[in-house]
């Protein structure tokens, strides 16, 4: 893998992280599925704006057109709508060790429908991996988080792989920032039908609201996608979506940073498991694709 790849990956790993604990401050003051509506809706307008600043053309195929529709649904309507939902008694930090489970969910739905392959190294990192983020999540569910919102986040996980799959044909064709806005569009009408007809429009309006809503709209809402796209373009989407096993630490180091959640010593040791499985995954001996400039 060449630097820029691993530089894109290592901050889309950040922002996406990141994502969890802005989240759980946002839906501690306001209904999720609105909150989430609202953010997708001034993301995706200002991707659109940016779009046609750029010269990009709404110019996409009849199966991109589709699956732009997919994945806002997949990505932003279920994986991230579920997730809002869920944080909403679930800790951050166990979130984002759920959702870093995407690799080898996208390797094996990879494997079973394009005939994606990973060397043995491959393989036993992607489990070495999962088993690290078992650990971390066996110690939170036995000290009593909340099943109904960790099987809502492991839901979301499946979604979210679904899309990064069908994100294969969008980041080939180019116009990434019309791709983005559009799927954020999705996402934001979906979102509204389900806000309006199930939650309570109450806002507890705080500095930390805005201030979080802010961060989450602009920074992992808007910046990490349109940076995952570029990856999935370079790399492809399994190779991609190894990144994602950053995210045990990261979210849990985020959340301890700035929500005071716990790091403990199972964490820890889960953690450096999840970072041998990225190494043995970046050296396996699959032949790379090209990389895009």
């Amino acid at each position: 893998m060449d630097w820029k790849s691993a530089g894109l990956g290592l901050l889309f790993a950040t922002l996406w992280s990141s994502a969890f604990t802005s989240a759980r401050i946002v839906v501690e003051h306001a209904p999720p599925f609105h909150a989430l509506s609202l953010r997708f809706l001034i993301s995706g307008v200002i991707a659109l704006v940016v779009a046609r600043m750029l010269g990009e053309k709404l110019s996409l195929t009849r199966g991109q057109w589709a699956a732009v529709a997919v994945f806002g649904l997949c990505q932003n309507a279920i994986y991230l709508g579920l997730n809002f939902q869920a944080m909403q008694t679930v800790e951050a930090s166990l979130a984002a060790v759920i959702a870093s489970m995407l690799p080898l969910i996208v390797a094996a739905m990879g494997r079973a429908v394009f005939g994606d392959r990973l060397s043995p190294v491959g393989y036993l990192g992607l489990v070495g991996g999962f088993a690290g983020v078992v650990l971390i999540m066996s110690g939170r569910v036995g000290a009593g988080a909340d099943i109904v919102g960790v099987g809502l986040c492991l839901v979301g996980a499946m979604a979210l792989a679904v899309a990064t799959l069908l994100a294969r044909g969008m980041a080939g064709g180019g116009n990434v920032w019309t791709v983005v806005g559009l799927q954020m569009l999705v996402g934001s009408a979906a979102l509204a039908v389900i806000g309006v007809s199930t939650e309570t429009l109450v806002v507890n309006w705080t500095l930390d609201l805005g201030l979080a809503f802010v961060y989450t709209t602009l920074g992992p809402g808007l910046a990490a996608t349109v940076i995952w796209f570029h990856l999935i373009g370079r790399i492809g989407a399994t190779r991609a979506a190894t990144f994602h096993f950053l995210n045990p630490f990261l979210g849990v180091a985020i959340a301890a940073v700035v929500l005071g959640e716990t790091m403990g010593p199972r964490d820890v040791v889960g953690v450096a498991i999840v970072a041998a499985g990225i190494l043995a995954v970046q050296l396996s001996r699959t032949p790379p694709k090209a990389v895009k400039a």
